[in-house]
């Protein structure tokens, strides 16, 4: 893991600050202390488009406060998932006091102190953390598309219950014939009979 997508907000300058202290900064930036580091870094600014960013990157860190990093994992693992390292700083962990409670969205933190092998160490748990969460919202969507077709299948063994004074198991298992029969998943045979049982009831 070697290529990263930095992204950078602009933070303003103290006026007072002298140019001193403006070069020291930028020698503890992110990309400076990333690239001592051995590692590759693309910078994204924070109001270009990411996709045309994302080719060969390994892995996206994040200098802004935490506020801001739910919006931009939605915005970027619809085009790559990969994962999310926050960099944690004075400044950004003062901006993100308000988030500490919060379920953070982030795979992992590097700091500017860190020494090579702690980076690589958290760039590592950090992809593994990733691959966990995709993992998991893979199962979640799966479970909800499942109690939502549970939720039609338990809808039209009702109708039929209604309609055919039958008792679940027999409405069940109607809707399981008729499934087979037509060729079709059981669960679009019950969203069918609940839509026209609606309709009919809408019209009378």
């Amino acid at each position: 893991m070697r290529f990263l997508l930095l992204i950078e907000r602009g933070i303003a300058t103290n006026e007072s600050q002298g140019r001193t202290s403006q070069a020291a900064d930028k020698t503890l930036s992110p990309k400076h202390v990333l690239q001592s580091h051995g590692y590759e870094v693309k910078l994204l600014k924070y109001n270009d488009p990411p996709e045309k960013s994302m080719d060969g990157v390994d892995a996206i860190v994040m200098n802004l406060p935490l506020s801001e990093a739910e919006g931009w994992r939605k915005k970027l693992v619809g085009h790559k998932p990969m994962p999310l390292l926050w960099w944690c700083s004075e400044r950004t962990a003062i901006a993100s006091n308000a988030f500490c409670e919060d379920d953070i969205c982030v795979d992992g933190i590097l700091t500017r102190d860190m020494s090579n092998q702690a980076v690589e160490w958290a760039l590592h748990i950090g992809a593994k953390q990733s691959m966990e969460r995709q993992q998991w919202h893979i199962e979640k969507k799966q479970l909800e598309s499942r109690l939502e077709e549970r939720k039609w299948i338990d809808m039209a063994k009702g109708i039929l219950c209604k309609i055919k004074n039958v008792s679940e198991a027999e409405a069940y298992e109607m809707l399981r014939k008729q499934a087979m029969n037509e060729r079709k998943r059981m669960v679009d045979v019950a969203t069918s009979i609940v839509k026209v049982y609606q309709l009919l009831q809408d019209q009378k």
